[in-house]
């Protein structure tokens, strides 16, 4: 089905068409229509053409207004101030179009006829290291903006830049060949080998004692860099030591993401090592256009705007002295391999906003590379820290760093606890369910609500909370629709133009309207806050509606109908819209 024009767009229209008509040097002029507290919508852009077109503005919006044919889109227009038009549209163009809506099963949301392809670098745990509180955040955004962008017609290609290569291996590899009888765990029960989140915690045991031997044992940390040198030499011995920690390593994220109920596929998962095929070359390249150069032994990338403490400049070491590759060399070569051969249009990389300078450089550098060109658009999705209630980054009381696994059961009990407190007929097995569903999307929403770029405190009881801008006020809300549509016997939901509109309903109709352009904002600004913002006033909108419009004992029948037509539009956006979040919305809670 054809894309739903809103009704802003319809209204934007017919006014534009009105003032080329009055002021035809002002074809093609933009009305500036926006929301308005005073009508529907409000047009801005008369003042500023009549200005320049020295004509008096009262007198061009009301010529203008002239020229709009009265009919079934708008029922009211006023001119306001000096030169404002107030608009108010017709309560059947409000349901006309919502039914457009409803007989599309994207709900009218365009796909974007220009859309190419995006590859989206996120979710990028390390190998041998158990993840942590700071892991949340580019998993969680990274997945939103895969959904949001693919929804509105984007190739997405999904890259887990996971770091499984570098010193870190050559030093546990080491430890590991140096102290074999750690190597081999079983599990609790004794029987078998230790797998999952065991087998990781065995790992991140192992990598903390072979981090303080190598801070402390000049000649370990020598035999250890040695290593290093073996392992990207395919040493076999060397090699299969390190295949089992990422394999081992791979089991326990796929168990993490699945408890974060997000799908991470295998052929998505191209770290650090998919790359070292291409250092050398990505190096060559470099050195011969003059983009890199020999500094002390390294190779290395200068920029004039990019300075130390110091005052020097600050360059990207692409290449250490020793010949071993820095994480410049990876990044570029990854950006090579996603320009390349992934026919990429757009790069993003949702990274820690503290790593921006890094990667200013290296897309600085591949531009000038020529790896980067005007038709590839390279951008890093920043985020903040993840604090907590305290407002300091978030630790254990121990001053460790919080434990993912730890942090998303904590959720999920707490949830739980919730779903219980208000479950009626809900068994055991649908609470914990319900409880998973509902912990979990509390744990998204907390970030996703908030703009990616800022800090956010980290607050399991807000989180959890049925009152205030939280993913279970959202989901309580859908549920409670169901329930509505369950219980509405005979009664279907069937649009009626016709039917007079109360304010509330008016406000949730014409909030619904705007959900395609609201889609279009959130991708085109990798803005996923803005869907949850978006989905927390339509929840409010409903609440208030559902609180002032009886919906099963309305007035008339064609009343009911159409307030059930309202509802489960509105379920449907909301359920919609979670799910590009990556949020489920439970039948019942």
């Amino acid at each position: 089905m054809a894309s739903v024009p809103s009704l802003a767009s319809s209204v934007n229209q017919r006014v534009a068409d009105a003032l080329a008509s009055a002021l035809p040097e002002a074809g093609g002029a933009d009305p500036l229509l926006r929301r308005s507290d005073r009508a529907d919508f409000q047009a801005n852009g008369i003042l500023a053409l009549a200005k320049k077109a020295k004509a008096n503005p009262r007198e061009l919006a009301t010529t203008v207004v002239e020229g709009i044919p009265a009919g079934d889109l708008i029922k009211e227009i006023e001119v306001s101030g000096p030169g404002f038009l107030n608009i108010t549209v017709a309560d059947g163009a409000i349901i006309s179009t919502l039914a457009a809506r409803a007989a599309d099963d994207r709900l009218g949301v365009p796909l974007n006829a220009s859309a190419g392809t995006t590859v989206i670098d996120y979710a990028q745990p390390n190998v041998a290291k158990e993840m942590h509180v700071g892991h949340l955040r580019s998993a969680v955004i990274g997945a939103a903006m895969v959904e949001i962008l693919e929804f509105t017609g984007e190739k997405v290609v999904r890259r887990h830049h996971i770091g499984d290569w570098g010193t870190q291996f050559g030093m546990l590899i080491q430890y590991l060949l140096e102290h074999p009888h750690e190597l081999d765990h079983k599990s609790a029960d004794g029987d078998e080998q230790a797998s999952g989140e065991e087998a990781m915690s065995n790992l991140n045991r192992l990598y903390k004692a072979s981090r303080a031997l190598f801070d402390s044992d000049e000649e370990f940390k020598t035999r250890a860099r040695a290593r290093v040198v073996d392992l990207q030499a395919g040493e076999p011995e060397t090699l299969a030591l390190w295949q089992r920690f990422v394999d081992e390593s791979k089991i326990y994220f796929y168990s993490v993401f699945n408890k974060l109920d997000m799908d991470i596929q295998d052929p998505d998962v191209v770290g650090e090592s998919g790359y070292n095929d291409m250092l050398v070359e990505t190096c060559k390249l470099l050195e011969e256009s003059g983009v890199a150069v020999r500094s002390n032994g390294a190779l290395c990338v200068f920029f004039e705007d990019v300075k130390g403490p110091d005052g020097n400049p600050t360059p990207l070491i692409v290449q250490k002295s020793d010949g071993g590759f820095g994480y410049a060399a990876t990044d570029l070569s990854a950006i090579r391999d996603r320009v390349t051969n992934l026919g990429a249009t757009e790069l993003i990389y949702v990274v820690d906003a503290r790593q921006s300078l890094h990667f200013k450089m290296v897309f600085e550098t591949a531009r000038r590379a020529g790896w980067l060109s005007d038709g590839v658009k390279a951008v890093q999705l920043a985020f903040g820290t993840v604090l907590g209630k305290d407002g300091k980054p978030f630790k254990t009381r121990e001053g460790e760093t919080v434990r993912l696994v730890d942090l998303l059961d904590e959720a999920i009990d707490r949830a739980s606890a919730v779903v219980r407190e208000k479950a009626q007929d809900l068994t055991e097995a649908e609470i914990a369910e319900r409880g998973a569903q509902v912990g979990i999307g509390a744990v998204k929403y907390a970030d996703l609500s908030t703009s990616a770029a800022r800090d956010y405190k980290f607050d399991l009881d807000q989180m959890v909370s049925l009152n205030g801008d939280t993913s279970v006020y959202l989901q309580y809300a859908y549920a409670r629709i169901q329930s509505i549509l369950r219980k509405a016997g005979d009664a279907k939901p069937v649009a009626h133009p016709e039917v007079a509109l109360a304010p509330t309903e008016r406000a949730l109709g014409l909030h619904l309207d705007g959900f395609g352009e609201l889609i279009a904002e959130a991708a085109a600004e990798h803005a996923p806050h803005k869907l949850a913002a978006y989905l927390y006033q339509l929840a409010s909108l409903y609440t208030s509606f559902y609180s002032e419009c009886p919906v099963l004992k309305a007035d008339t029948a064609e009343q009911v109908e159409n307030r059930l037509f309202l509802c489960e539009l509105t379920a449907r956006t909301l359920s919609k819209g979670m799910s590009l979040l990556g949020i489920r919305t439970p039948e019942k809670l």
